[in-house]
């Protein structure tokens, strides 16, 4: 039997590699993953930056000591109980009393001390009397002794006046003068030592005010209604006052008008301003938002970690009681606002096709070598911006999983969905399916789920055995 030619082997192998590589390449042509798709919604937007802040009362009062010394009790609140955490206290009240004892002693010392002063102020003032009457004595002997004087001088040394006559009226003239002045000085000493003790007097008495007071620093009154917050010494405790006072009370004046102090990224503060609406969530109350209005922008920033962030305080109303001090509070500051408009999830603004997924004659607009600005870009995020326009996809009817693009202009976004525009003004967008997503093989989402990009991705565990 005559063996085929082998030319014809070598044309049947070439016929069978090429059936295989059409079929592979069918293959892939055909299984293009399956698309993801959401409708079009008209829904309210809210464009907000989020911040995170700390409740704080509007008002709290730093109630210290200023005297060192034991507590020896509490005071009563409002409803009759000792003084603790979250008591209601009137101003005027004791909150809490420290051993005087030391400090009744020192004014005890000081009024001695004034007494003292007094009396030497008494002394003083009679013995000026005293030299001032030895002063009148001596003016008068030395009158008497200037007339002898002067008539023993106009006779002068004589038959009718001896020598020593004469030199007796001298010195008796010269000693009285002297005892004139020796009394006008203890006069004036007097007089010193009078300026003396009344000094010493009002030192006395400042002393004593300064004893009064401490005395009085040994009561812990409250300076005004309200509710205590923190309570920091218990009975028997030692305070200590030092350069400053020693903290004992934190007073809360009115817990139904409450703070938000929330730090601002200086990227945003721009956009923050006095009156602006704020809504805010706290982890204790998962369910309810609580409403605010922006009071001021605090300008001294802070900086952490090169990090420039300014505080903004935040007016919110407690009638209710239920916002208590400290809670952690995420806040959206409110910047702008559109009520009924078309709606799409970010997700479809983020999906870009692969070549092999566009409809027959539709050009990629992301391709670099169309040369757009949108293909320069990428579709980065500068594209969705408001203002900015963008492109949807949709299925192609023609062709399963292929898409076709159409153009919108983006508006405000918070975040989740982005407010569009369709640019051509014959595009009916309403309830239009967009492409979100692809489901991949194995995946058990269903077509409608979106997932976030910047969610972390986990391996699969594998089949359940």
């Amino acid at each position: 039997m005559k063996r085929p030619p082998r030319s014809l082997f070598i044309i049947l192998g070439i016929a069978v590699v090429a059936v295989v590589a059409w079929r592979v390449f069918r293959t892939k042509q055909v299984a293009l993953p399956d698309l993801q798709t959401m409708a079009v919604k008209r829904g309210d937007v809210f464009a907000s930056i989020s911040a995170t802040g700390t409740l704080e009362p509007e008002e709290v009062v730093d109630i210290g000591a200023q005297v060192t010394g034991q507590i020896l009790s509490f005071g009563n609140d409002t409803a009759g109980k000792t003084v603790d955490y979250g008591s209601q206290v009137a101003a005027g009240s004791l909150l809490a009393k420290i051993d005087d004892s030391l400090y009744a002693i020192n004014k005890k010392q000081t009024e001695a001390q004034l007494q003292q002063a007094q009396s030497a102020v008494l002394s003083a003032e009679a013995g000026l009397v005293q030299n001032k009457a030895k002063l009148e004595q001596a003016r008068a002997q030395f009158n008497q002794a200037k007339k002898d004087w002067e008539r023993a001088e106009k006779l002068g040394p004589s038959d009718s006046l001896s020598r020593s006559a004469f030199d007796t009226y001298q010195g008796v003239y010269d000693a009285a003068r002297a005892n004139v002045a020796a009394a006008e000085a203890a006069c004036e000493v007097a007089t010193a030592q009078i300026a003396t003790s009344k000094a010493s007097v009002m030192q006395a008495q400042a002393a004593i005010q300064l004893a009064d007071r401490n005395l009085g620093y040994c009561t812990i009154l409250s300076p005004v209604t309200g509710l205590v917050i923190d309570r920091r010494v218990d009975v028997g405790q030692t305070v200590v006052s030092n350069m400053s006072a020693s903290s004992l009370f934190l007073l809360a004046k009115d817990l139904q008008k409450m703070e938000v102090w929330v730090a601002v990224n200086e990227a945003d503060i721009g956009s923050i301003h006095a009156g602006q609406a704020v809504t805010f969530t706290v982890d204790t109350f998962p369910g309810s938002t609580f409403q605010g209005r922006v009071n001021k922008v605090r300008l001294n920033a802070t900086m952490s970690q090169n990090v420039v962030t300014y505080t903004v305080e935040i007016n919110t109303d407690n009638a209710d009681g239920k916002l208590l001090p400290y809670l952690t509070a995420s806040v959206k500051f409110e910047i702008d606002h559109q009520q009924n408009v078309l709606t799409v999830p970010n997700a479809a603004l983020r999906w870009r096709p692969a070549d092999k997924q566009l409809a027959p004659g539709v050009e990629n607009p992301f391709n670099p070598k169309s040369g757009t600005k949108d293909a320069k870009e990428g579709g980065k995020a500068a594209d969705r911006k408001k203002g900015r326009s963008s492109v949807l996809w949709v299925r192609d009817p023609s062709k399963q999983n292929c898409v076709k693009p159409v153009k919108v202009r983006t508006g405000i976004s918070d975040g989740v969905v982005t407010e569009v525009t369709p640019l051509a003004e014959d595009t009916v967008l309403e309830d239009v399916e967009v492409v979100v997503g692809e489901s991949r093989e194995g995946e058990g989402a269903p077509a409608t789920e979106t997932t976030n990009p910047f969610a972390p991705k986990f391996p699969s565990r594998g089949p359940r055995r």
